[in-house]
């Protein structure tokens, strides 16, 4: 389903990947690791450039080649949407710091239907940096973030195939990066 925010029929996005599948080796599965492969590093996660830029189109993410989680998340959607792979969003609640009293914040990701294996796989394409390790893998999960539960952390294992609404107005209802990641982003679903 296309969606402002998943806008996978814009030209720059079919052209992303078509060049993405013609780098690819291996059919289905080269092309969704590639595709994810190129979010996680060529788009730069906002908040670790310490960009003030507010994107979320898909094609805007792509344009800029930066974003947050929701945006970099619409985009790898947008990405695999536009050759026909089954994509959809999933969540996490974190804390922000690293303890509870810094508050939490919703993280994006996304899940991928593979035909060949037959199965969904989630999908972090958040960036690395220290600490943060995302890897693609068909039988174990390599994410951006351990879920804590004692500290009352979240792992939502729904796929959703709609971005969530609430991500979607902190994105289009602030100007600053910097301030909305500091202040308004949602803490839970």
């Amino acid at each position: 389903m296309e969606t402002e925010e998943v806008d996978f029929s814009h030209l720059s996005i079919k052209e992303k990947a078509a060049e993405l599948y013609s780098e690819s080796l291996s059919g289905e599965v080269g092309f969704v690791k590639k595709a994810y492969e190129f979010v996680r590093d060529e788009i730069s996660h906002s908040w670790d450039i310490q960009s003030s830029r507010i994107t979320s189109k898909a094609s805007e993410v792509l344009y800029f080649k930066e974003g947050i989680c929701y945006a970099k998340s619409n985009l790898l959607c947008a990405i695999l949407r536009s050759r026909g792979i089954p994509a959809g969003f999933c969540y996490q609640r974190l804390t922000l710091g690293d303890t509870p009293d810094t508050g939490y914040c919703i993280h994006a990701l996304n899940a991928v239907f593979l035909k060949s294996e037959e199965k969904w796989i989630r999908l972090d394409a958040r960036g690395n940096k220290v600490g943060v390790n995302a890897d693609f893998s068909l039988t174990d999960e390599k994410l951006a973030f351990a879920v804590r539960e004692e500290y009352k952390e979240i792992d939502y294992k729904t796929i959703y195939t709609l971005p969530n609404p609430k991500t979607v107005t902190a994105l289009k209802q602030s100007t600053d990066l910097i301030s909305m990641y500091l202040h308004r982003l949602p803490t839970d679903l």
